[in-house]
């Protein structure tokens, strides 16, 4: 019956989410022009309280589905794994408007400007096809994103053309190809547990809704830092060297991936101390030799709109509470510098505390590196000054080296419990297009809602650490 039950609940919320997409243009989804050669949308456009209760009720009806597919854990049918896919295909992006910015960072480049300083409304002046539907409030910002992500976005825009949509489309491939691999990758990393990755990666509505439906660049940089944890997990110097190109793409992609090569390096260190320097040395040998070509093209520059950008504290955190309640106490950078160094110091606390509960077992070369990853980045996820709903696609994907259930709730259930609260706060995902009555409901839950459930998280991890139980064990075969 519970089987049924999940089976049902995340069939509903996928329809749901799907759905959104096939429609038209709403609070939920950006518009993108003429659809060209791309598949279209329905001609019902739905209102934002329409559009917002479906979306929140599939977030809802998704996060209980994997909570009940977590009891009994079984690999998912290939036909549902390719119907999803090719419903992702058919649909367009929803739950926010940031493909439209992967579109122009493209655009740009292919027409020879510069993304990283230039930004989309102010290329072509303002009347190019592609750079000029870029929705609020991205209008005005120039790339965050690494020089490989570039290289990405200018292959979409050049297979799309002239055309918004036709280059979301080429985007939305790369997208759901890059989950697919995922997949495969995670049917590797833990081969002992197909179900688990099957029902926390490939069939979780909480991830697919908000990456491969929300077609975010942050999944490509997710499968290169999986790839560089499988290929570790071998003595062979070669191995490691290519784990370093893959980590060095994820690290080209969102710098914030930068975690996996922490992780490794610390890994390789405490697991044997005399292979260490071959392993590293080879390991940062391949990163550097994706990421200096990569910065040597696109200019030392491409980080300047991230070391500014990080000043930004989004509505859902506590951070941004401690923001309005200390304004006027000093000067708004000086505040903003303080609140970041605050929120560096809660996410080391939280890895800290992550780390001391697992206390893990490696049980093949590479797990204390997994564990580290796993910590650093459910940590910056959680206790960061700036966190959406599609920035734990990592912490998901790795979910499964600390499952079964620790004392009747798992690590799994807290990242379940806080995801589906920071997914509610972003519906039904755009600023604009709502009406006054739908904006103060979602702000209310985005402003006073989701901060109280982070600081609950806090302090559930903080207690762990205090009273930890016996240690969930990392069971994994050496992958052949």
């Amino acid at each position: 019956m519970a089987a049924r039950g999940d089976r049902i609940l995340l069939a509903a919320s996928f329809t749901l989410f799907l759905l959104v997409g096939l429609l038209g243009e709403s609070a939920a989804k950006a518009p993108l022009g003429p659809h060209g050669w791309a598949p279209g949308a329905l001609p019902w456009a739905p209102g934002s309280a329409t559009v917002t209760a479906g979306v929140a009720a599939a977030y809802i009806l998704g996060g209980i589905g994997v909570v009940l597919s977590l009891r009994n854990p079984r690999p998912a049918p290939r036909l549902l794994i390719a119907a999803l896919a090719i419903g992702a295909l058919l649909t367009m992006p929803i739950g926010s408007a940031d493909h439209t910015n992967y579109a122009a960072y493209g655009r740009i480049l292919l027409q020879g400007g510069d993304p990283w300083s230039v930004s989309p409304i102010g290329w072509a002046g303002g009347h190019d096809p592609v750079t000029s539907g870029v929705q609020p409030p991205w209008q005005t910002t120039p790339s965050v994103y690494g020089p490989v992500a570039g290289l990405v976005q200018l292959l979409a825009a050049w297979i799309g053309g002239d055309n918004l949509r036709q280059v979301v489309w080429a985007w939305q491939w790369v997208v759901v190809g890059a989950w697919l691999a995922g997949r495969w990758l995670l049917r590797r990393l833990f081969p002992d547990r197909p179900g688990e990755v099957d029902a926390l990666w490939t069939l979780n509505p909480l991830l697919v809704a908000t990456g491969v439906l929300g077609a975010h660049v942050d999944l490509l940089a997710t499968v290169g830092a999986l790839a560089a944890l499988l290929l570790v997990r071998t003595h062979r110097i070669a191995s490691w060297a290519l784990a370093g190109v893959a980590a060095g793409a994820a690290v080209g992609i969102k710098v914030t991936a930068g975690v996996v090569l922490v992780a490794v390096l610390a890994g390789a260190v405490a697991e044997d101390r005399r292979a260490a320097p071959a392993r590293c040395g080879a390991l940062l040998t391949g990163a550097l030799a994706v990421l200096v070509p990569a910065h040597l093209w696109a200019g030392l520059h491409t980080y300047d709109q991230l070391g500014r950008s990080r000043r930004s504290i989004s509505l859902a955190t506590p951070w941004r509470k401690a923001y309005e309640w200390s304004a006027g106490l000093l000067p708004d950078s000086t505040l903003r510098t303080v609140i970041f160094a605050a929120s560096a110091l809660v996410c080391v606390l939280l890895a800290a505390a992550f780390w001391r509960v697992l206390r893990p077992r490696a049980a093949a070369p590479g797990d204390l590196a997994l564990l580290l990853t796993l910590a650093l980045s459910f940590a910056y996820a959680a206790g960061a000054t700036y966190s959406l709903p599609w920035y734990d696609q990592l912490v998901w994907a790795l979910l499964p080296a600390v499952l079964p259930l620790r004392g009747g709730m798992s690590w799994a259930h807290l990242q379940i419990a806080r995801a589906t609260v920071l997914a509610l706060a972003y519906v039904p995902g755009r600023v604009v297009g709502m009406t006054p009555a739908v904006e103060a409901v979602t702000l209310g839950w985005r402003r006073d809602l989701a901060p109280a459930a982070t600081l609950a998280v806090w302090l559930v991890v903080l207690s762990w650490a205090v009273r930890p139980g016996p240690a969930s064990p990392v069971r994994h075969r050496r992958p052949r």
